[in-house]
């Protein structure tokens, strides 16, 4: 007789990575020092995997208002935003995102995931999904929930994209779905072609900006702001552990749209609405988001000055407005090793293998934030060319001699 476990049995991946010392996973975090240095194993090493983009989830006054919130509403909501879970810091926290985003409306819920999950709601038989082969699970458990059929484009890859679109019947409901910023490796989605396409094929745009949001745009808006198409998307999705400093996540467009997934998208209805103290949390934070410009600056020079250092020591690093900066290794057992030694170096990043990423798009995922110096850059920039000159990834440098001299690396 099948046993459902066997697979679990057969699973050993864990152990062998576990046994060659390289498993990078699930490593408990000891303390925390504002958004750029962590302690691991009693030492405090630099932190460069964090979402934490504008450094606002131990803000003082974010903290303050979470503590506020847990003295006046308590721990929890113990109920659904449905029946008895909504709190006027809901309702305010949705006007205020609605406002933000230049949305009509929002609905808030309990994490990012479930956000996007929310959007199945709105995928039904004889609609069609389009979605980029790299987006988040998130999106792609979303259409699988969804009644839709799932048409996957490859990466980027607006021609057959195209095609795709074209092929459809003429009562297909067309969805493009997409990450503003993907998550792995921290490009943007090419949404002045995605709006072509939409237009040309008559098809709804959906746009997860849970990674450019806040940091993207004159105001902060996201990937639609930054490129001037506020208008051209009709949803966006947010997640407010990134950069404001929370948890949870919001779906912004038409209110007819928001009223509808109030009362149809399952993640919403039957899950125990957002916690008192993050939904105050993320209000504090959007407050010091309008109110602190500087921040997202500072995160957004912050990678330039990353992506610059990384080519200089010899790293192929593509160009991106965004905080994430990957270091691509294309060998799952050499990204393992290059994030085991990297941390050795005093830097904690993200070994990224798949599922996360796609077979043989292995990669070591590193971002910044409003908290990192040049000091801090420089911290992980050296550290990288260290470990990949002694895994024999790059050839020797400039970097590196200056380095091996005694000297600081410029």
């Amino acid at each position: 007789m099948a046993d459902v476990f066997a697979k679990c049995r057969a699973y050993t991946d864990v152990e062998a990575a576990t046994v060659a010392g390289v498993y990078p996973y699930y490593r408990r975090i000891e303390e925390w020092y504002g958004a750029a240095e962590v302690r691991v194993d009693g030492r405090r090493v630099v932190m460069a995997g964090s979402n934490d983009y504008l450094g606002l989830a131990r803000h003082p006054r974010v903290v303050a208002a979470a503590a506020e919130a847990v003295r006046r509403y308590g721990a929890t909501c113990s109920g659904s935003r449905l029946q008895n879970g909504t709190l006027d810091l809901h309702e305010r926290l949705e006007e205020r995102l609605a406002a933000f985003l230049g949305r009509p409306a929002a609905v808030v819920l309990t994490t990012g995931f479930q956000t996007n999950l929310a959007l199945a709601a709105l995928f039904g038989r004889g609609d069609a999904v389009f979605a980029d082969r790299e987006n988040h699970a998130s999106l792609v458990d979303a259409v699988r929930l969804g009644g839709a059929t799932h048409r996957r484009y490859p990466h980027g890859g607006l021609a057959q994209l195209d095609r795709m679109l074209a092929a459809a019947g003429p009562d297909t409901g067309r969805v493009i779905l997409t990450d503003g910023v993907f998550s792995a490796d921290g490009g943007v989605c090419d949404l002045p072609g995605l709006v072509a396409l939409a237009r040309t094929h008559d098809a709804r745009l959906f746009v997860d900006s849970g990674h450019d949001v806040g940091l993207l745009g004159k105001r902060g808006r996201g990937v639609a702001e930054h490129f001037g198409l506020e208008e051209a998307v009709d949803l966006v999705t947010v997640t407010l552990s990134k950069s404001f400093g929370s948890l949870g996540g919001a779906i912004a467009g038409p209110a007819a749209v928001i009223r509808y997934l109030r009362h149809h998208a399952r993640s919403l209805l039957f899950a125990a609405a957002l916690p008192p103290a993050n939904a105050a949390a993320a209000l504090t934070a959007l407050d010091v988001i309008e109110a602190e410009p500087e921040r997202r600056d500072r995160v957004l020079a912050a990678a330039a000055r990353l992506r610059a250092g990384l080519r200089e020591a010899g790293f192929a690093v593509a160009g991106s407005p965004s905080a994430i900066v990957p270091i691509h290794l294309s060998d799952r057992e050499l990204c393992l090793r290059f994030w085991t030694d990297l941390l050795g170096e005093g830097v904690f990043g993200n070994a990224m293998v798949t599922p996360g990423v796609p077979p043989g798009g292995d990669l070591v995922r590193l971002s910044v934030t409003a908290d990192h110096t040049a000091t801090h850059v420089a911290r992980i920039v050296a550290a990288c060319a260290t470990v990949a000159h002694r895994l024999g990834v790059l050839p020797l440098t400039r970097h590196r001699r200056d380095r091996s001299k005694g000297r600081a690396p410029s």
